[in-house]
């Protein structure tokens, strides 16, 4: 009933499915450098020539260098037209590492250029180094909340269900992690990564962090949850039969808040992606070659390259996008779990 988080979820779904084929969406190659085009604005997609209706094209673009700033100048070449290839063969990739192909879902015609978000100061397309870096960026929040998720259930979990002596030390241990402020938290841990690891363990490396630092407030709320539900009668009952305490937590109790669980996760995600960009982007995440939408970033870190080049921020906005989509997905969830509506 909650028609913004349908749409929302619908959105996420979307984009999910679309990191398993991002070599195939992306025109060019990841790392495909195009030398004559660094810093090309994006080009404008056209549909109607001669006022007919006719396939998408683009018009090639002409570089001038002024000598005076020393910079590239593009123009539209009206007479050099480009009609977009679609579902075509193009640069080749290793889809997943695990086997070359070269098919793409659109392709610059031979000879031409496609760049719909323009360049980069190495030449390399934004939009297909947007859509590679999604399969980090949105992969990572995932593993980083799955690990928070299980910590935070056993945590919380025994902390409620026990009480006593280890419920006031999860507590306390809470209270100490959710008042240092993350930022510099992050950026602590992350320092502690060594410069020799590959970009796989880097990676591994920064989820294990964002994982391990994030449990605290889905342990709260397990644990609150717990307090008022161990008391029923179900559960007594459960207890008179002998049951055993990870029994009754496991089989009893988490499942029947499993649906706040799942509505706290979709809100915890977001959390991990910003922390993911926020690392990369201050330089202490991931590194190249791994590409995500926080290293993207890094490349508008200054005023004078934004007010020049503003087509590298465009990754910011499918993080905006993103993130929007968990918080509606998650205000829905919590709303279709609440049994007082």
């Amino acid at each position: 009933q909650h028609r913004v988080a349908l749409y929302s979820g619908i959105f996420l779904v979307l984009i999910y499915l679309s990191v398993l084929i991002s070599e195939f969406l992306a025109p060019y190659n990841l790392h495909t450098r195009n030398t004559e085009f660094i810093y090309a604005p994006p080009a404008s997609v056209h549909i109607f020539r001669d006022g007919q209706l006719v396939r998408p094209y683009t018009y090639g673009q002409v570089m001038t260098l002024d000598m005076n700033t020393l910079r590239r100048n593009y123009s539209d070449n009206k007479d050099d037209v480009q009609p977009l290839q679609f579902f075509c063969r193009g640069d080749s990739y290793r889809f997943w590492n695990l086997f070359e192909a070269d098919f793409h879902l659109v392709c610059p015609p031979e000879g031409g250029q496609l760049f719909l978000l323009g360049t980069d100061r190495l030449g390399r397309d934004v939009l297909s180094r947007t859509i590679y870096g999604a399969r980090i960026s949105l992969t990572i929040g995932i593993f980083g909340v799955m690990m928070s998720f299980v910590l935070g259930i056993i945590i919380g979990g025994i902390a409620g269900y026990r009480g006593g002596v280890f419920d006031m030390l999860v507590q306390r241990i809470t209270e100490v992690l959710q008042s240092i402020p993350s930022i510099p938290l992050w950026m602590a841990l992350a320092t502690i990564i060594p410069l020799t690891w590959s970009p796989i363990l880097v990676y591994v490396g920064i989820t294990v962090i964002l994982g391990l630092l994030d449990w605290t407030g889905l342990a709260r709320a397990v644990r609150s949850k717990l307090l008022s539900l161990r008391e029923e009668d179900y559960v007594v009952a459960a207890q008179l039969l002998g049951a055993s305490s990870s029994r009754v937590i496991g089989r009893h109790l988490i499942p029947g808040l499993m649906s706040h669980l799942i509505a706290s996760a979709t809100l915890t995600i977001p959390g991990m992606i910003l922390g993911e960009t926020a690392l990369s982007f201050l330089g202490i995440g991931l590194r190249p070659p791994i590409t995500s939408w926080g290293i993207l970033l890094t490349e508008a870190r200054s005023i004078n390259i934004i007010a020049l080049y503003p087509w590298l921020l465009f990754p910011v906005l499918p993080v905006i996008l993103v993130i929007l989509a968990f918080n509606f997905l998650g205000d829905g969830l919590r709303d279709a779990a609440d049994p007082y509506k």
